[in-house]
């Protein structure tokens, strides 16, 4: 009887554990939407196409995986350049519910990113604007979760404080190109902030990834 009974219960554990993991998988396995459909369509096209310092797939993907781990809302990029980095963020946000403030200040540029984010189906999310940010991001007086610089690197330690007031706690402040002239003053700048975690990864053109931990 003992023996039958232990039969039983190895069976029936050996199925629940089946089901769930059944069940996990269809749960990793969400349809694409067809928004993400048309995003991910746009970015394959487009994949050998960026030019005009835009990121590199791998610098866009980081920066999307951040913002959907930690569900940020409220997005600032510094640099939009054509707009690549710009839908990768968009595209995240358009997951978490929020949205991206983008500053670029060619024309030319700006009207390319434009056209771009209406093929990539990302308009919605986004609030481009036309101009030197130097003077354009002191203006805002909002909270916001999220900042990619990637304009001028010797500017990058002005723009952080031009916005780190406005940065709530357990926001990021992501910067490309760390390794360059300019960019690597900010680095020591904001490594040596006590209230700021601060780590690079290199699989890109390299980031600098600053979590606030504090006011």
């Amino acid at each position: 009887m003992r023996s039958g009974k232990n039969i039983f219960l190895f069976l029936l554990t050996g199925i629940c554990l089946l089901f769930i993991c059944s069940n996990t998988r269809a749960q990793a396995k969400q349809p694409e939407s067809e928004l993400d459909k048309k995003v991910n369509d746009f970015l394959k096209k487009q994949s050998s196409m960026w030019r005009d310092m835009n990121v590199p797939a791998s610098d866009g993907k980081l920066l999307y995986d951040i913002i959907l781990e930690n569900k940020y809302k409220s997005a600032v990029e510094i640099g939009t350049s054509t707009g690549h980095s710009s839908v990768w963020i968009a595209w995240a946000m358009s997951k978490t519910g929020g949205k991206l403030i983008t500053y670029e200040i060619d024309e030319r540029r700006y009207k390319e990113a434009l056209s771009n984010f209406e093929k990539a189906g990302l308009s919605n999310y986004i609030d481009a604007r036309l101009g030197d940010a130097h003077e354009l991001v002191s203006k805002l007086n909002e909270p916001i979760d999220f900042i990619f610089s990637d304009a001028d690197k010797d500017w990058y330690t002005n723009y952080f404080k031009a916005l780190d007031p406005h940065l709530v706690v357990g926001g990021c402040f992501t910067a490309h190109n760390i390794e360059m002239s300019g960019a690597r003053d900010f680095y020591e700048h904001i490594s040596n902030l006590p209230n700021y975690k601060t780590m690079v990864d290199n699989r890109g053109a390299g980031m600098s990834i600053s979590y606030k931990t504090a006011k």
